[in-house]
């Protein structure tokens, strides 16, 4: 998906909503266990309830290599009903030497035809360059992390700066703001003040929202640009807000929840 369709859906919508399906058989309602296709048919329904207050859907894949063959296959189920005036991202952090991260490309990005995929930059350029060749396609590169082993490594120093900004710096410098993204933690203001004045164009993809701990206004009024410019991903707080029969209906109030926050921003 092209940035210009992005921003238009954004504007449309008035959401920066990315709804995670994060699909755990272990926590989806009762009565979808008999189904021929579990996870699918819970993605379907969650689609289905979300889509209109939706402008992303995040596919976390490891919740489907985890079940084998028919965990790959509920995800091409799903990614193929997502509408594809919605933008995909296969949330697979790859990143591996430059042959290696060409079939990783090759994988998400015909294979199973997302719009972007989450990317390692850790091994350096040769393994996130393969990702920037695909006209329309986006590597969504981790930046600044939202989980507590953050601190392990991005917030260390490094010279002059703090890794994270090393990485966020570096990374800038091998594509453009039309197809490279940032994975952009949600939980310090601060944080995100500093890292859309370091990238005052990028688009940031930002986890973190609902059960972590952040919150929309926070992101919005701190990270927002002239383009919407990020993605709000929620998983748990949308996907899982209802357990029963009308889980669907749960999820739709949640996630137009959501979007009613944003909306006071765009």
């Amino acid at each position: 998906m092209e940035r210009s369709v992005l921003v238009k859906e954004i504007f449309k919508k008035k959401s920066v909503l990315c709804v995670g399906l994060d699909t755990d058989l272990g926590k989806i309602p009762a009565h979808l266990q008999d189904d021929e296709d579990p996870a699918f048919a819970f993605n379907k329904a969650i689609i289905d309830a979300t889509k209109e207050y939706t402008v992303a859907y995040k596919i976390n894949t490891a919740f489907y290599e985890a079940q084998g063959i028919k965990g790959w296959l509920s995800m091409q189920k799903t990614l193929a009903y997502i509408p594809k005036d919605i933008f995909t991202i296969a949330d697979a952090k790859r990143g591996d030497i430059g042959n290696t991260a060409d079939q990783y490309a090759k994988t998400f990005f015909e294979t199973y035809p997302f719009d972007s995929v989450t990317v390692a930059p850790y091994m350096g350029s040769d393994s996130v360059q393969p990702f920037l060749q695909y006209a329309g396609k986006w590597a969504i590169v981790l930046g600044l992390t939202s989980n507590a082993g953050s601190a392990d490594f991005q917030l260390q120093q490094c010279g002059e700066e703090l890794l994270y900004e090393k990485v966020l710096r570096t990374v800038a410098g091998w594509g453009s703001a039309e197809q490279l993204m940032f994975v952009i933690g949600a939980t310090r203001k601060e944080q995100l003040q500093h890292v859309r004045q370091m990238l005052p164009e990028h688009f940031f993809l930002v986890p973190g929202v609902g059960a972590q701990g952040g919150d929309v206004p926070t992101v919005c009024e701190n990270a927002l640009n002239k383009d919407g410019g990020i993605l709000i991903n929620v998983s748990r707080g949308v996907i899982y807000a209802g357990k029963g029969t009308d889980f669907a209906e749960t999820a739709h109030n949640a996630a137009r929840e959501y979007q009613q926050q944003m909306a006071a921003y765009l």
